[in-house]
């Protein structure tokens, strides 16, 4: 069974950085769609980024041009580096794969604030 361990997450101020990791254990084909998603409270899960083959990315629009999804096969581990950090992006983070989600990690909490 596949789990997932987010981590990297902390308190930023805005215009800052961070770095999430997620373990995954167990294999992964690279074939699959991992993405990074994020819950605020009181709003709905979102999808931040999404790649796929390690190649081609997407993300959402919120985030474009800030944020940078990537993945290391040899270590199973996916990548979300923050860059220029908003407190709108203030939320629990998970990853997970798209098309046929494991079961959910326990997030890793962002909190942007002065």
């Amino acid at each position: 069974q596949v789990q997932l361990v987010e981590s990297g997450g902390g308190l930023v101020q805005p215009g800052g950085s961070l770095r999430l990791s997620c373990a995954v254990s167990g294999s992964i084909s690279s074939r699959y769609t991992m993405a990074w998603y994020r819950q605020a409270p009181g709003k709905q899960r979102e999808l931040v980024a999404s790649i796929t083959g390690g190649v081609f990315r997407n993300y959402a629009d919120s985030v474009k041009g800030r944020f940078t999804i990537s993945g290391d096969s040899a270590k199973n581990t996916v990548y979300l580096q923050m860059n220029s950090l908003k407190p709108e992006d203030t939320a629990f983070y998970y990853c997970n794969r798209v098309d046929s989600p494991f079961s959910w990690g326990q997030g890793t909490q962002v909190t942007v604030s002065s």
